[in-house]
This record gives structure tokens, C-alpha cells and sequence, in this order.
């Protein structure tokens, strides 16, 4: 049997063909690349949880604890105690406010350097006490409001005072813009006309008893500590959570009384629950318009 000229097995030359084939068509096709678009509400959340990743941890913020105020107040400056109170004051760094008498301070040429040391003094207020202190007969004095007016507008104009805060000598009197008291009524005439000339009258809550004889303090710093958390706590003061405390100057002469002083400011500086403050920080003691007032 002869052989054909083509030659070969027809087999084989079909596998060659379907194989040549296959790699032309594989070469010259790309496979698509599919794209995922996830649903709308997915993307939604992704984007929530990642803000909230995103966000620092929580932190707990604690709500100040509000102090009550105490203003430390001292009458009848300058004289030989006030070196003394000035003193225990700045070496203890505590803001107070002396209420001077205009007489005192042009009484000696000592009284006058006081004056001038108060002046120069910081982190304490200077306010007015009258220019006389009635001569200590307050009755008569009070008797005559007009004359108490000037009384207290010399001593403005000679001490060349800033603010407008005033104490009646002999006499606790409130004039402010919320507190109308008088202690005495017969002196509420004249009390009046101080606030009506532009005066805002502080009066206290509290005063450190002295003796009258000895001008010695009769009560001890840890006893006077007792008696302002008592005052505080039964809420005896003119304004809530203010407290004045009425001192004065010469009983602190003597080494004894001004270290009672001082260790009732180391007491009080230690009490978190207050704080010490100027007379001019006391509620409602803006400058009030003349001529004009406001009784309760």
C-alpha cells in the first residue's frame, strides 16, 4: 500500500492546529476587571465607624467648687496698729481693705508716712471712713445728714480716694445697690444721703470684739475661725456666701494681738472653702448714679 505525498498523522496535525489557535485567541483577549459598588446605607456606616474611631477618648471634666468670700476689712487707720495689720498682710499675701479716718492721717508726721506706706502697699484697698469719725459722738452727728455728706466728701477729696466705697463710723449702715439696713433707724436720714450723693455704704457681718480698756482682742484666732464657719453655715451675712469681717487697726499694736492675727490668716488661708477678697469685689458695690436711690 503506498504511502500519500502529504505525509504525516491527520491527528496530529488537528491537535497543532486547535493548539496554535487557542494560544492566538487567549493572547488577544482581556479579561474585564469587575468593579464592587457597595449599597449607599454600607458606605453610611463605614464612614460612622470611622468618625467614631477617630474621636480622642472621653474625658471627665469636674465642675469648680465655688468659694465663699470673705473680705477682711480694718477701721480707724492710719494709727499704731496699722503698720503692724499691713505687715501680717503682705507677708502673708492676702488682699485686704482698710477703712481710713482723713483726721488720722494728717494727725503726725508718723500717721502721714503710714499714709503714704498704705498708698505704695499692694493687693490691699484703701476706702473711706470719714474725715472725724464723729468725734466718736455719733448720735449728735448723725443728726445732721448734709453735714455727714461733707464729712465724707472731705475726706474723698484730701485722701484723693478711687472708689466710692464708705463705713459710718459707730454705725453698721448698708447702702448698696441690693442691701438697705441701718442698725439704728435714727441714722437712716443720713444714710440715705450718703448714698444719694454717690456713696455705696458697707457695713460688716462679723467683728473681731476687742477691749475697750486693754485694746486687746477678746477672742482667740482658732475661736474667731469657729465663729465664721458659724456665721457662713447658719447663712448670717447681708449677701449669701460673703462675709465682712469688721477688725481694727489698733488693737493689733501689741506682739500678742497681731499674732492672733496672723495665725487667723494661716487658718483661713488653709480652708479651701474660701476666699479672701477687696470690699470693691462685694456684690453690688458699683458706682451708683447721683441723685438718685433706692430703698428696699
Amino acid at each position: 500500500m503506498e504511502s500519500s505525498d502529504d505525509g504525516g498523522d491527520p491527528y496530529s496535525t488537528l491537535a497543532k492546529t486547535s493548539l496554535f489557535a487557542f494560544i492566538f485567541l487567549f493572547s488577544c483577549h482581556k479579561p474585564s476587571r469587575v468593579i464592587f459598588t457597595p449599597p449607599a446605607a454600607v458606605i453610611k456606616e463605614a464612614a460612622a465607624v470611622s468618625v467614631i474611631t477617630e474621636l480622642p477618648a472621653k474625658t471627665t471634666i469636674k465642675n469648680k467648687k465655688k468659694k465663699k468670700k470673705l473680705y477682711l476689712t480694718f477701721d480707724d487707720g492710719p494709727n499704731r496698729g496699722t503698720k503692724n495689720v499691713l505687715h501680717i498682710m503682705q507677708d502673708e499675701k492676702v488682699p485686704v481693705t482698710f477703712f481710713i479716718v482723713g483726721e488720722h492721717v494728717f494727725a503726725s508726721s508718723s500717721q502721714e508716712r503710714m499714709w503714704d506706706s498704705l498708698q505704695m502697699a499692694r493687693e490691699i484697698e484703701l476706702c473711706n471712713h470719714s474725715y472725724s469719725h464723729a468725734h466718736n459722738h455719733y448720735e449728735k452727728f448723725y443728726q445732721e445728714p448734709d453735714s455727714v455728706v461733707h464729712d465724707f466728701e472731705r475726706s474723698q477729696d484730701s485722701l484723693h480716694l478711687t472708689n466710692d466705697i464708705v463705713r459710718t463710723p459707730g454705725r453698721n449702715i448698708w447702702r448698696t445697690d441690693s442691701i438697705q439696713f441701718t442698725d439704728i433707724k435714727k441714722s437712716a436720714a443720713a444714710a440715705d444721703s450718703l448714698q444719694k450723693a454717690g456713696f455705696i455704704v458697707m457695713g460688716w457681718d462679723l467683728e473681731w470684739q476687742f477691749d475697750h480698756k486693754t485694746m486687746s482682742v477678746m477672742t482667740s484666732a482658732e475661736k474667731m475661725s469657729d465663729e465664721i464657719d458659724s456665721v457662713f453655715r447658719k447663712g448670717n451675712t447681708k449677701h449669701p456666701d460673703h462675709l465682712v469681717l469688721l477688725a481694727h487697726d489698733q488693737v493689733y499694736a501689741k506682739s500678742a494681738d497681731s499674732f492672733q492675727l496672723r495665725q487667723l490668716i494661716k487658718i483661713l488661708k488653709e480652708k479651701d472653702e474660701y476666699e479672701l477678697s477687696l470690699a470693691s469685689a462685694y456684690p453690688g458695690t458699683t458706682p451708683q448714679k447721683k441723685d438718685t436711690i433706692a430703698i428696699k
